[in-house]
């Protein structure tokens, strides 16, 4: 059995014990009742900065128009900010307390930097992936539904975490790509979308025509009520930007809404097609050569 032994102090040395507590309580009160006071005030301060500049970043956000998928990964983002904050501002609070208070740090220490520096060198690859998905998150270089293309794949994203993205392609396969491996990031869908459209026609026909013709064929669908929303600005037709055998290709580029340029390229065509057939516009046709036997002949 433990046994704790109190030493009861002697009556006559009673006034010399009771002396030193005041003496002691006196000092802490003069030179360590401050600077705990200090501590845990700052502590506060910095508590309450962080929660209102996070709180402001949020708001912000909402302020921007940003969709409510964007809108949950903000406050998801800024609350693992403002968690993580406060750990790292309670833990230091709690070491100069301790540290006022005479007890020995130095073994507490020790172990912490231990332990800390092997889970620094297993995890250090998990760490890498979170830290890659806080900035991604935090300064948006892509959002769900984006189409992108990441660490030599590409696809829309369907689902993103502070430790990996997930995007799907265009044959339907799923990719996983942890954000440790991103270095680059190309949004194809990131604001508006821009897509050049070449028309090749026969080189005889004349260029100011043609160009007339496909301009007017970009104004008509820019104004067209079912597209109008979908394109972004006017359909600039800059010239010829080819000339080969035989034929011409003409340059049109079209800006669209993220995701839109498919519907509208094909809608494009299906009018270049009809305007081309009603103005007798001859389109290049390729070279074929026919090799055949000759009545008579015999191979050799």
């Amino acid at each position: 059995m433990l046994r704790i032994l109190y030493q009861i102090p002697e009556p006559h040395d009673l006034p010399e014990v009771l002396h030193d507590w005041r003496a002691d309580t006196l000092t802490f009160l003069r030179h360590d009742a401050p600077k705990l006071i200090l501590i845990i005030a700052t502590s506060f301060v910095l508590i309450r900065l962080l929660t209102l500049i996070t709180r402001k970043v949020s708001v912000l956000q909402a302020g921007k128009g940003a969709t409510s998928v964007r809108a949950r990964q903000i406050r998801t983002l800024t609350s693992v900010i403002t968690s993580i904050g406060i750990f790292i501002i309670i833990f230091v609070a709690t070491l100069e307390t301790l540290q006022l208070l005479g007890l020995n740090l130095g073994p507490l220490l020790a172990s912490a930097g231990v332990a800390g520096l092997a889970i620094g060198f297993g995890a250090q690859t998990l760490v890498h992936d979170f830290i890659n998905g806080f900035f991604i998150v935090l300064e948006n270089q892509y959002d769900l539904g984006d189409k992108v293309r990441i660490a030599g794949v590409g696809g829309t994203v369907e689902q993103m975490t502070l430790r990996a993205t997930i995007l799907r392609d265009d044959d339907g396969t799923v990719h996983v790509v942890p954000n440790s491996q991103i270095t680059i990031v190309s949004n194809t869908t990131r604001d508006w979308s821009q897509f050049p459209l070449r028309v090749v026609v026969a080189y005889s026909e004349n260029s100011d025509r043609v160009m007339q013709l496909l301009q007017q064929v970009g104004d008509d669908i820019r104004h067209d009520p079912a597209f109008a929303n979908d394109i972004v600005a006017n359909i600039d037709v800059p010239g010829i930007d080819r000339v080969g055998s035989g034929e011409a290709e003409y340059l049109m580029l079209v800006k669209t809404r993220p995701t839109k340029q498919y519907a509208v390229s094909r809608e494009l065509r299906r009018r270049i097609k009809d305007t081309f057939e009603k103005n007798h516009v001859q389109t290049a046709a390729p070279g074929r050569v026919y090799v055949m036997d000759q009545p008579g002949t015999k191979p050799a």
